[in-house]
């Protein structure tokens, strides 16, 4: 990865308001009885009239503008028609290309706004690594001190921690490098320096942090069948420490 320069860092912030301002709408919309299908149509209708382009239609084959995953979906799910119900938990996963450059960033929702002590706690303790590790995050931190940071916070709201997916650098390419694993030693790994964008994305699950591939290629479930969340933010690391690009 090579710092991002300034004229590619405002199509980064322009790619980032739209995405967040598209996952806003999905996340405030009311779910109960549409079908992750519909949602998806949504994302891309509103994406279009922001004047960005979706990042993963397309993507090594995958057939939808988002990634929507429901309850024991881990990641990565192709948007169906099966309808949303109350108390589903919902991770939309998506990307936006603005003049060439790329943003990522994932939220995750209990269906009808009232989860359970567990969801509660799935919900609560992945957003709290994700901006655990953002607190830390500047230039000269090495990956495993944002993967330390993560893994910690996730190991006290007793969740599994999913280690076939990984954060990572984002911009020019949806994955770049460096890699960054939600597990990690600190002190560890590349160094991260100003002007670099990186995706940090910790992704959990309720039971035991063991997954499958389905038959579509893309979708993966948990195998014990527990709730998987995902939270991410595409973010700039500077000298001082760092700007959310995917928040408005």
């Amino acid at each position: 990865m090579t710092p991002k320069t300034p004229a590619e860092l405002v199509a980064m912030r322009e790619s980032g308001k739209m995405l967040a301002t598209v996952l806003g709408i999905l996340k405030n919309t009311d779910h109960e009885g549409k079908t992750p299908k519909e949602l998806a149509l949504l994302a891309r209708q509103e994406l279009k009239n922001l004047g960005g382009s979706p990042t993963f239609l397309g993507f090594e084959g995958f057939p939808d503008v988002i990634c929507i995953s429901v309850n024991d979906q881990v990641q990565h799910a192709i948007p169906n028609d099966v309808p949303l119900e109350k108390g589903d938990v919902v991770n939309f996963d998506f990307g936006v290309t603005y003049k060439g450059m790329i943003t990522d960033s994932g939220t995750t929702i209990v269906v009808g706004g009232n989860p359970t002590k567990d969801q509660k706690r799935l919900l609560d303790g992945t957003e709290s690594a994700l901006y655990a590790a953002i607190d830390k995050l500047k230039a000269g931190v090495k990956v495993g001190d944002i993967s330390a940071t993560i893994e910690a916070v996730l190991k006290k709201y007793r969740l599994g921690i999913v280690r076939e997916l990984v954060g990572h650098g984002v911009g020019h390419e949806l994955h770049d490098d460096p890699e960054i694993p939600n597990y990690g030693r600190a002190g560890t790994g590349p160094i991260l320096k100003a002007g670099y964008t990186i995706a940090i994305e910790p992704i959990t699950t309720l039971g035991k942090a063991d997954i499958y591939q389905e038959k579509d290629g893309w979708t993966l479930r948990t195998w014990d069948g527990s709730a998987s969340a995902q939270f991410e933010h595409t973010i700039l690391v500077t000298d001082s420490g760092c700007e959310i690009l995917t928040q408005i």
